[in-house]
């Protein structure tokens, strides 16, 4: 009968320390802050001091200020976004990711449309929320009929062998909305993207499609934005993770009232 209770006593106290545990684990991080980027945003403005509150030295002040103002510029007439405060913890690497992005988007010969088809399907690989619900618009207005993009988002995953051979999406499947170069688009992407390896025959179908130069800027844009897709999903950027991506069609009925 004593080891009975004694058994019974532990056992209570067991499952009484698991849920004081439990209710901690609920409690320590409020949900609020749960849902917040995991870090902080950087100051909209140029800031002046250190996070110590020690003075910026005066040239780095200005440095800093000049990155504001050449983000902010790329950005006009819409205020710093989400991925701006995040980046802009550290000025150099937002000035970089500044220059290198606006490239993509504003001196590529490569048409619009093929580039934001190729950033939204690294968007539905990753899973990057926040970069689909930006670029799905902007592959609207370039071209990419909702129909498309519907079809983009709903695609199966590509798998490859190590040698980077897809091993199935071999086929542009009957009836679909993509042109025959928008589907090679896709599975260089997803080769790109999900294996990093590019099957001679993959690459062979983008190579007769284009010239060199967009060869090089379509290969970078993919390169690009899935860094863009890591750093805002492993950041949780604008606070997008646990929502959902927007429906095209949806997207498209929402341009249209502008």
């Amino acid at each position: 009968m004593f080891l009975y209770k004694l058994n019974l006593h532990l056992r209570r106290s067991t499952l009484r320390s698991s849920r004081l545990l439990y209710k901690q684990l609920l409690t320590s991080t409020p949900i609020n802050q749960r849902r917040n980027m995991r870090i902080n945003y950087a100051p909209s403005t140029p800031p002046t001091t250190n996070p110590d509150g020690t003075p910026l030295p005066e040239a780095e002040q200005k440095a800093t200020a000049e990155v504001y103002e050449r983000v902010a510029a790329r950005r006009k007439p819409r205020p710093l976004i989400p991925l701006d405060l995040a980046l802009l913890h550290s000025p150099p690497i937002a000035n970089g990711y500044n220059s290198l992005l606006g490239a993509i988007r504003t001196q590529a010969v490569m048409p619009q449309d093929i580039l934001e088809l190729s950033v939204c399907r690294v968007a539905i690989l990753n899973g990057a929320v926040y970069e689909w619900n930006a670029h799905a618009p902007l592959a609207l207005k370039a071209g990419v009929t909702a129909a498309q993009l519907q079809e983009v988002k709903g695609l199966p995953i590509s798998t490859f062998t190590p040698e980077g051979k897809i091993t199935n999406n071999v086929a542009k499947p009957v009836g679909s909305s993509l042109t025959d170069f928008q589907w090679e688009v896709v599975i260089f992407t997803d080769a790109m993207t999900k294996n990093i390896k590019v099957d001679d025959a993959i690459f062979a179908a983008i190579k007769s499609r284009f010239s060199e130069r967009e060869v090089v800027e379509l290969t970078v844009c993919i390169g690009a934005y899935n860094m863009v897709s890591r750093f805002l999903v492993t950041l949780d950027v604008g606070e997008n993770n646990d929502k959902s991506m927007k429906d095209p069609v949806h997207i498209e009925s929402e341009l249209n009232k502008k």
